[in-house]
């Protein structure tokens, strides 16, 4: 879990307009590293598009956000983990007095989360990461689909003075690996907009390998 735990601090630290940037801040020595390893293909963004081969999805940003995968995205003894992608409305960097909406995707091995058997276990240490970033669970987890593809989702809220972040986590079991999709906006409209961008058209066929005679 320690994977979810850096790369959702660093997620919402990023998000946060500045004023609570600094408060936050005060409250840890250091700013969280993310690190990641990598196992399954990254990906790459081609003419504001995001596109995966290993897992079939495609995620089309939104006009003039900025990308930080390759920033965010370290070496680390976390090889069965990786930051797919992450983008801000705004460089994180830049001052601001709104939340910085944002699109987090990342694959981690099954294998990472033992005894867990299906996409909805996932969830029990999502929120136990969220609610220990000030987050407050507003859905339990439940089933959604996009197009054909199933998932569980769950959503989230955190008050920031007159402020309140949403958030709204996907995760879907494909491969081998536990796929999260954690999107972060001002309202819930805008993560439902923020939502749309992600498509999953059909994977590619697995054909078995027949052995020589």
């Amino acid at each position: 879990m320690a994977f979810l735990r850096v790369a959702f601090a660093v997620l919402v630290l990023t998000a946060l307009p500045v004023a609570a940037q600094h408060a936050q801040g005060q409250s840890s020595s250091s700013k969280p590293r993310a690190h990641f390893g990598a196992s399954p293909a990254p990906g790459k963004v081609r003419d504001g598009v995001y596109r995966n081969p290993t897992f079939g999805f495609t995620y089309k940003l939104p006009f003039d956000w900025v990308e930080r995968t390759d920033q965010m995205r370290q070496d680390s003894a976390a090889p069965q983990s990786l930051l797919l992608l992450s983008a801000f409305e705004r460089p994180p960097e830049a001052a601001g007095d709104t939340v910085n909406s944002a699109v987090l995707i990342a694959a981690e091995s099954v294998s990472s989360y033992p005894g867990l058997k299906t996409a909805e276990d996932y969830f029990g240490p999502l929120t136990e990461v969220a609610t220990s970033q000030g987050f407050q669970l507003a859905k339990q987890p439940y089933k959604v689909e996009l197009g054909a593809k199933r998932m569980i989702r769950s959503d989230f809220s955190k008050e920031l003075g007159k402020l309140t972040m949403h958030q709204a986590s996907l995760v879907t079991r494909e491969r081998g690996y536990l796929l999260s999709f954690t999107f972060i906006g001002s309202s819930e409209d805008e993560v439902e907009q923020l939502i749309r961008g992600l498509q999953f058209p059909s994977l590619p066929k697995v054909h078995a390998t027949k052995p020589a005679h």
